[in-house]
């Protein structure tokens, strides 16, 4: 599962950092490169379309954007565990056979040249990266979700980004008031949030790309934080052909994240990972990871370029 492959690339980090020269080989691994946006405008309550699934109403986030020359729309998915904006080969390719003059990927080099709009926003680069996922899309259906790539981290730092999830919306402004913001850490391109949970404070990593957990921790902070003869649920998990076991239990905690409480209604940890892998994580300073599903009640605001954030 995608969340679990980046609990596993974030102990891999560590791991780097806690070798002989790791310090320079994380920094040649895991800094995203420059940042190559071009962003005009900005774009005001934009409605966030939820993936739904039979075991999760909100299981991934996605917002219409629309290719400069063409009037069918597209989605893309809002996925801040991604230091970059990158679309899907297999579905450019699908809209590169309908507009082969407007949609140009040049497969040698994994990058592709394109505009699209959020809203009355306008975001261009020459060198947008490419993977090699999407399907083939569907351009029979007007109400289909044909999802084209990822809108990554690097459009925080062009635009102030409100997560409005009492109305599901989502905006891109250049200004708003900073009454009430506080501190976080914005490291690579990677949201670090500081929290304080039964009087312990935490630095949580927040990725918008996961929602099926409140919050994943470790197996002793999560023996400590969970109800007592609470009913625990067990998934399987895969990271990278490593097979993973996710633990789930209920909870009763109020968890401060920034300067707002908040109710955990459930925690989780992870089998599968080494000791030391545990150990590092615990050590690097970051001791869990958040998704959508503990702010889905509220209003997150990030300023990426002060570093100043707020949950209303």
């Amino acid at each position: 599962m995608k969340t679990f492959k980046k609990i596993t690339l974030i102990l891999v980090a560590i791991v780097a950092l806690t070798m002989v020269g790791g310090h320079f080989y994380f920094d040649r691994k895991f800094t995203p490169p420059d940042n190559y946006l071009s962003v005009y405008h900005e774009a005001e309550n934009v409605p966030i379309q939820w993936n739904v699934t039979d075991k999760n109403p909100y299981s991934a986030m996605f917002l219409q954007v629309n290719l400069k020359g063409i009037e069918q729309p597209f989605f893309m998915q809002i996925d801040f565990g991604s230091p970059v904006t990158l679309f899907y080969a297999k579905s450019l390719a699908s809209v590169q056979k309908m507009y082969p003059k407007l949609v140009m990927p040049d497969i040698m080099q994994n990058q592709v040249a394109l505009q699209f709009s959020i809203g009355k926003m306008e975001v261009s680069s020459g060198s947008f990266q490419l993977i090699n996922y999407g399907e083939k899309l569907d351009f029979s259906k007007p109400d289909a979700i044909n999802i084209i790539g990822t809108i990554g981290t690097d459009l925080l730092e062009k635009r102030i980004t409100t997560l409005d999830f009492k109305h599901n919306s989502c905006s891109f402004t250049e200004n708003l008031p900073t009454t009430g913001f506080v501190d976080f850490e914005f490291k690579k391109r990677r949201i670090i949030l500081p929290a304080r949970l039964q009087n312990k404070n935490l630095q949580l990593l927040y990725d918008s790309g996961s929602s099926n957990y409140e919050l994943i921790t470790s197996q002793e902070d999560w023996k400590n934080y969970r109800n007592k003869g609470g009913r625990i649920k067990t998934e399987k998990g895969n990271s990278w052909g490593n097979p993973l076991k996710v633990i789930t239990a209920p909870a009763s905690q109020t968890i401060q994240i920034g300067q707002t409480d908040m109710a955990l209604t459930e925690v989780t940890y992870v089998e599968g990972t080494s000791a030391m892998q545990n150990f590092l994580m615990r050590s690097s300073g970051m001791e869990g990871m958040i998704g959508n599903k503990l702010l889905l009640n509220h209003k997150l605001i990030l300023d990426c370029k002060k570093e100043k954030f707020s949950i209303e």
